[in-house]
C-alpha cells in the first residue's frame, strides 16, 4: 500500500514541479517581464530548487561518446550485447581511423565490469569505465529496474545473479579467448561465487578477479549498513521493506525493494550534509555561478535516479551475505540453471589471479571486508595475490573521482596487463572441454550487424596485403574536441582506388 501511495504523491507533484521548472525560467530571463523584478534572481533560484526537490528523476545515460588514447580521440559507440530478463549485458566499442592506434586497441584486455545492484544504475560507474576504456575492452552488466520487469519472465534471486554472471564471462571467453573480471562493491560475493563454480566444474576461469569496496566478510569492522543487515531479522526486512509494483508499470505485481525507500535510507545517512548542498545549490544560483550549478545538478541527477530491487534477491543478499556469512562460512549453495544445486568453493579457484581493493575511509564496506577475499582463495599462490588499501579514499573514491585516475587505476591496469597472456588467444574458441555440457539459461541476444566478420577480414587481410606491397603511410588523427570520429583506412598515394579513399572502411577495435 505504500508504494501505491508514494505513487499517488508523486504523480500529484509532477505538475506542480513541471510549473516551478517553468517559473524559474522565466524569472531567470532578464528579457522577460517578470526577469525585470529586483528579486527575480531569487525567486528563480527559489523555483529551480523546489523543482529538483519535487521531480521524477529517471535512468541517466552513460553519455561516453569518445575517449582520449595516446593524444588520439577515439570514438565510443554503446550497444547491447546480451539482454537478460532483469540485466543487459553492455558493450563499449571503439572506433577509429589510427592504424597505430587501431593496432594498439587490438591487443588490449578484454575487461567484464560488474556493476552493483544495490539501489543506483549502473552509470554511477561512468568514470569506471571511461577511464578503463582508454587501455582495456570495457563490458558492464546494467540491471534493469525490477518495476519494468513483467511477472512472466519469473523470479529472480542471488542464485541467478551468479548464474547471469558466469554466463556473461563465458560470452567474453568465446569472443577473446578469456577475460578479467572487476567487480565493485555489492557484487564480489556472487562474482567469487560465479568463479568458484566454473572452477569446480572444470571450466576456464577469468585470467584475473579486481574485487573493490565488496562484502566478502561482512563481520570485519562493520558499517551502519552492515550493522542494520546483521541486527534486523530476515522477517523484519521482509515485513517492512518489500511492496508490490502498482498497477502503472509494467512489472506490475512483483515484490520489490522501492527505490523510493532505498533513497530514503542513503539520505539519512547524511542528511545535514544533503541540507547544505542543496542551500550551497541555491547561493550558487543567486550569484549565477554556472559551474557549480551545473555539477550539483550532475552529481544528484545521478544520485537521485535509484531502481527497485527484486524482492527475491534482496532478501537472499541479507541472508547470505549479512546474516548467515555463507561465503566465509563455507555454507553457500547454490541453485544452477538446470536446477542442480553446487556448493560454492573459493578454494577450488587456482589460475585466477586476485585483486582487492578498499578505500581508507570506507563508510560502506569496512576495513579488511575485502581483504578477506584472500584467505578463502587458498588455492590461488600468493604469487598471484595482491591487495591495496587507497589513503583517504571514501567507498565511491576507489572507483570514481581523482583518487581512482591517480591512486587505484594505475594498480589496476597494471595487475591485469601483468596477467594478460601476450600471444592472442583464437577467437570464438570453445572455453573448456566441458563447457559445453554446462546448462545455461535462454538469453535474449541483441542482434547484431552482420558486418562483424567484414570488418575483422577488412582489418587483418586488406592490411596484410597492403602492408606487403607498400609502406602504408601515417594517417593523422582528426583534432576536433568532444566529436565522434570517423572509422577509415587511407592507402598510400600511389594508390588511386576511389572505393578505399573516398569511402572509408570503418574498422573497430
Amino acid at each position: 500500500m505504500l508504494y501505491q501511495i508514494y505513487e499517488t504523491q508523486r504523480s500529484l507533484m509532477e505538475p506542480f514541479s513541471d510549473m516551478a521548472h517553468a517559473a524559474a525560467k522565466v524569472y531567470g530571463n532578464p528579457l522577460s517581464l517578470l526577469g525585470q523584478n529586483p528579486f527575480a534572481q531569487r525567486i528563480s533560484a527559489s523555483y529551480d530548487l523546489m523543482h529538483r526537490l519535487g521531480k521524477d528523476y529517471v535512468k541517466p545515460e552513460f553519455g561516453l561518446r569518445t575517449v582520449d588514447v595516446d593524444g588520439v580521440e577515439v570514438a565510443i559507440h554503446e550497444r547491447v550485447e546480451v539482454n537478460k530478463p532483469f540485466c543487459e549485458l553492455r558493450r563499449f566499442k571503439r572506433f577509429t581511423d589510427d592504424v597505430t592506434i587501431l593496432g594498439k586497441l587490438k591487443g588490449q584486455p578484454a575487461v567484464l565490469i560488474v556493476a552493483p545492484l544495490s539501489g543506483h544504475y549502473a552509470t554511477l560507474l561512468r568514470d569506471t569505465v571511461k577511464t578503463m576504456l582508454k587501455d582495456h575492452k570495457v563490458y558492464i552488466t546494467d540491471w534493469k529496474n525490477a518495476r519494468l520487469v513483467p511477472l512472466s519472465e519469473g523470479e529472480f534471486h542471488l542464485d541467478d545473479y551468479v548464474n547471469y554472471v558466469q554466463e556473461f564471462i563465458r560470452h567474453l571467453q568465446g569472443i577473446y579467448g578469456n577475460c578479467h573480471v572487476v567487480s565493485v562493491c555489492q557484487p564480489t560475493v556472487p562474482v567469487l561465487a560465479a568463479v568458484s563454480l566454473m572452477a569446480s566444474r572444470g571450466e576456464v576461469t577469468p585470467l584475473s578477479m579486481t574485487m573493490m569496496g565488496g562484502p566478502i566478510d561482512a563481520r570485519k569492522s562493520p558499517t551502519a549498513v552492515n550493522n542494520l543487515a546483521m541486527k534486523k531479522s530476515y522477517s523484519w526486512f521482509e515485513n517492512n521493506v518489500i511492496y508490490r509494483v502498482p498497477t502503472n508499470f509494467a512489472g506490475a505485481g512483483r515484490r520489490v525493494y522501492p527505490g523510493f525507500l532505498q533513497h530514503s535510507g542513503f539520505v539519512a545517512m547524511n542528511p545535514s550534509n544533503h541540507a547544505n548542498s542543496h542551500y550551497d545549490y541555491f547561493k550558487d544560483l543567486i550569484k549565477g555561478d554556472d559551474a557549480s550549478t551545473e555539477a550539483h545538478r550532475k552529481f544528484y541527477d545521478e544520485y537521485n535516479a535509484v531502481l527497485d530491487m527484486d524482492a527475491d534477491y534482496y532478501l537472499d543478499t541479507i541472508r547470505v551475505v549479512f546474516q548467515d556469512f555463507c561465503l566465509v562460512n563455507d555454507s553457500w549453495d547454490v541453485k544452477g540453471v538446470n536446477g542442480q544445486i553446487e556448493h560454492v568453493r573459493p578454494q577450488d579457484i587456482k589460475t585466477t589471479a586476485l585483486f582487492s581493493v578498499e578505500g581508507e575511509l570506507d563508510d560502506i564496506s569496512g576495513s579488511g571486508q575485502t581483504e578477506a577475499v584472500h584467505a578463502i582463495c587458498s588455492g590461488v599462490p600468493t604469487s598471484r595475490q595482491k591487495h591495496l588499501e587507497a589513503k583517504g579514499a571514501g567507498h565511491y573514491g576507489i572507483f570514481s573521482g581523482k583518487r581512482w585516475r591517480e591512486v587505484v587505476y594505475p594498480e589496476v591496469k597494471a595487475f591485469i596487463l601483468a596477467h594478460q597472456p601476450v600471444a592472442d588467444q583464437a577467437p570464438r574458441q570453445a572455453v573448456s572441454s566441458r563447457s559445453s555440457q554446462v546448462p545455461q539459461a535462454e538469453s535474449k541476444p541483441i542482434s547484431k550487424p552482420a558486418a562483424t566478420p567484414v570488418l575483422k577480414t577488412i582489418s587483418e587481410k586488406s592490411i596484410s596485403k597492403l602492408a606487403l606491397s607498400k609502406k602504408l603511410p601515417d594517417v593523422p588523427a582528426s583534432k576536433s574536441n568532444s566529436a565522434i570520429k570517423k572509422a577509415a583506412f587511407l592507402p598510400n598515394k600511389s594508390s588511386k582506388q576511389a572505393v578505399v579513399s573516398k569511402k572509408s572502411t570503418i574498422k573497430s577495435k
